[in-house]
């Protein structure tokens, strides 16, 4: 799981929470289910009635008494939020993965593509097969329709991995099949190298 996709499963899930929280809180007093089955609101908690509503007169009439700023700056704390709500669901609906890769380079060929994902899926199967790798994992950027595309390569090494003849093999063998394959030899990738963690070795 990529960190967009976990940040993305986090807020999801938050505001999940928060609108059944509420939404059953609602309906618990619009159905006059805490009178009917004995049961003690939380609280505070202002809906406790069919007849309650959410601000009485009184609260009314003391958030009214705040000021001249009070309501401009609840009205812009609300804007902003909806503005970043809004900003937000763009960013989900713009794809940051080409989807498909024509195939023969600067002359592809035509009816014939790659999906980014088998792509990825094979770089990482020939990747994580090198010496001194445990685990290989890769992801190809880009936006759908467009022949750029970027590489992101994240490699495990085993304790008794070498970063600079891992990362040769890499360019060598994998990056350089891929490269082949697709017909793109400027197809640029990011790297990166991190070591396993492994408990101590005892000695006798």
């Amino acid at each position: 799981m990529t960190p967009r996709s976990a940040l993305n499963r986090t807020l999801l899930a938050l505001a999940g929470l928060v609108l059944l929280g509420g939404g059953l809180l609602i309906l618990f007093a619009g159905l006059d289910l805490y009178r009917r089955h004995g049961l003690a609101p939380p609280a505070g908690w202002p809906l406790t009635h069919p007849a309650d509503v959410l601000l009485g007169s009184a609260d009314r009439a003391r958030w009214s008494g705040q000021g001249w700023w009070w309501w401009p700056a609840v009205i812009a704390a609300l804007a902003l939020i909806a503005l970043l709500a809004l900003w937000w669901l763009l960013a989900q609906l713009s794809r940051r993965r080409p989807g498909s890769l024509t195939v023969g380079g600067p002359t592809p060929q035509e009816g014939v593509e790659l999906r980014d994902r088998a792509l990825s899926d094979a770089i990482a199967n020939e990747a994580g097969a090198l010496p001194g790798v445990g685990h290989a994992a890769v992801l190809i950027t880009g936006r759908p329709g467009r022949p750029r595309t970027h590489t992101h390569i994240r490699l495990t090494l085993t304790p008794e991995g070498a970063p600079g003849a891992t990362l040769g093999a890499l360019c060598e063998g994998p990056l350089s099949t891929a490269r082949r394959s697709t017909g793109d030899i400027d197809m640029p990738a990011e790297v990166r190298l991190q070591v396993s963690r492994h408990g101590p070795h005892r000695v006798e």
